[in-house]
């Protein structure tokens, strides 16, 4: 089960269809995002935004445009890096800070490593649940008190439970039983030393709005989010890339297949999907017709149960 629509489903226009989707509730989504992007600079001292350029962070950064204004974003953008990112996506990272004249920060995996602050059980073990150790550590280099994510509600059932201002107490932890309400949009900023807030201002988007808002502010992505040529292997339901980090396995078959990527992330736990769709009006289509969540359809890092993401969560995960 994944996104996969067939060529011969796809509209031969797809243009036409989405000229005929209504995108009028984008504005009130928009509206949203960029004041609470607003409410952070006004309420903390050092905020920062996490920034992978991956499509949410992306859709975050144009919103944050429109609220400030290029090269007027009060906060710097954050990465914490893996080492086993997709070089499509930190090469297109670093041409967007460039282009907005923000501030980046890039922390890396690999330092943990060397500190032995981050152990592997063993040297092919994914780095990804490890960027919870980095992550905290660049909360206390510089002292964040918030960090605004790209985090969805539609993604996955732990991050249904997060509010929009989600605290996290001094160890940078999440309890899901102790966060705050949100009445009328006023949210408690209210924090005691050494504690922060994770914020995320796009929680209310779904996938579809996401893609939505990229055809219509014509938003420029990583190529891996369009239809490509890609050498694969399908193992648990999934079709893993071939690369360097995830080499076929004894008796798997390498087959080449034309696929996009729904989601980007650590190359050794980020699967494509089987698609011709090579426009966002084509994916807009596509994600109209999708019954797997992108995280579901894509994430080896999800699938070992149903509590993974929460429990990471509270480890300190975005």
């Amino acid at each position: 089960m994944n996104a996969r629509t067939p060529s011969h489903l796809l509209p031969a226009d797809p243009s036409t269809s989405i000229a005929r989707l209504s995108n009028s509730h984008l504005d009130a989504l928009e509206e949203e995002t960029i004041f609470i992007l607003r409410e952070v600079a006004a309420a903390f001292e050092r905020p920062a935004l996490l920034f992978s350029g991956g499509k949410d962070s992306l859709v975050m950064l144009k919103c944050a445009e429109k609220a400030f204004g290029v090269g007027r974003i009060p906060y710097p953008l954050l990465m914490i890096d893996t080492g086993h990112n997709f070089h499509e996506v930190t090469d297109f990272r670093d041409l967007r800070a460039r282009e907005l004249g923000a501030e980046l920060i890039v922390r890396n995996v690999e330092d943990s490593m060397k500190r032995g602050t981050v152990r592997l059980a063993h040297p092919g073990e994914s780095r990804n649940v490890h960027q919870s150790v980095t992550l905290l550590e660049a909360i206390d280099e510089f002292r964040f008190d918030a960090l605004i994510g790209g985090a969805r509600r539609d993604e996955e059932k732990a991050r249904a439970k997060e509010r929009i201002f989600s605290h996290r107490d001094s160890f940078g932890q999440w309890q899901p039983k102790a966060q705050r309400p949100e009445l009328w949009t006023l949210f408690n900023t209210r924090l005691q030393p050494g504690e922060h807030f994770r914020v995320f201002p796009i929680s209310n988007w779904t996938e579809l709005d996401v893609w939505q808002y990229i055809e219509r502010e014509k938003i420029a992505l990583p190529s891996l989010y369009y239809a490509h040529q890609r050498k694969v292997v399908e193992r648990k339901g999934l079709l893993v890339p071939v690369t360097e980090l995830t080499p076929a396995r004894d008796g798997e078959q390498v087959v080449e297949k034309t696929v996009r990527f729904r989601t980007v992330g650590d190359i050794t736990c980020t699967c494509p999907v089987d698609s011709p769709a090579a426009t966002a009006a084509e994916i807009v289509i596509e994600t109209l017709a999708a019954d797997v969540s992108e995280r579901g359809a894509t994430r080896m890092d999800d699938k070992t149960s149903d509590a993974s993401m929460e429990k990471r969560k509270k480890d300190g995960y975005f």
